[in-house]
């Protein structure tokens, strides 16, 4: 399995270049859990504090937590993603991937989910990158980014259908926004098939 086993050209997981970003991601959240339960207040996406001016909530909403094993999962789930694929892209390439994708959940937030009052978690963001990874894997043809491609398809199918897979709203300690994943796994997507497409462009004669 060319992910598990480190193929020369895709795993350099050990290296700062690779790893600064989503270290600084988890970080951030870090820093935001512990400010407690008023930074949560403070700084998650809410839709009227945002109407009314405090635009900064479209960014630090999705470093805010609903508690301790809602944050140790996020966290646990970034690192994992980001083993598994951060070195398909560039870190340029992954900080425009990133804010792309917060753009994207915000703009599906704001545009098609009215009713959604308030929301908090890396989970969106989480899914974007675990998307932008899947999709950008493809072309190195493995088997194990095509089951990576796969297995969150078949989450998000899942979700759309049925709602959050058993167990992960008792284990977050709060309703799961499954639009969020659906809304980050588009835009990750979106964006790596434009780099993937630019990558495979051929040069001018």
């Amino acid at each position: 399995m060319g992910l598990i086993q480190g193929d020369a050209d895709h795993r350099k997981f050990n290296k700062f270049r690779d790893w600064w970003l989503p270290g600084t991601l988890v970080l951030l959240a870090t820093i935001v859990f512990l400010c407690g339960d008023a930074g949560r207040e403070v700084l998650r996406y809410d839709r009227t504090a945002i109407g009314s001016g405090e635009a900064w909530r479209l960014v630090t909403g999705h470093f805010a937590h609903l508690g301790l094993s809602h944050f140790v999962l996020n966290a646990l789930g970034m690192a994992l993603i980001a083993y598994l694929v951060i070195a398909l892209f560039t870190p340029m390439q992954w900080l425009l991937i990133t804010g792309f994708v917060i753009a994207g959940i915000d703009l599906g937030f704001w545009v098609l989910e009215p009713q959604l009052h308030w929301y908090v978690g890396l989970s969106g963001l989480l899914h974007g990158i675990w998307a932008a990874g899947a999709v950008g894997g493809l072309r190195t043809g493995l088997v194990d980014h095509r089951l990576l491609f796969a297995v969150l398809v078949g989450k998000l199918v899942y979700e759309q259908w049925l709602g959050p897979l058993p167990g992960s709203e008792d284990t977050t300690g709060g309703q799961v926004i499954v639009a969020a994943h659906l809304y980050g796994a588009i835009s990750g997507a979106l964006i790596a098939a434009w780099f993937s497409l630019r990558q495979a462009r051929p040069a001018p004669i």
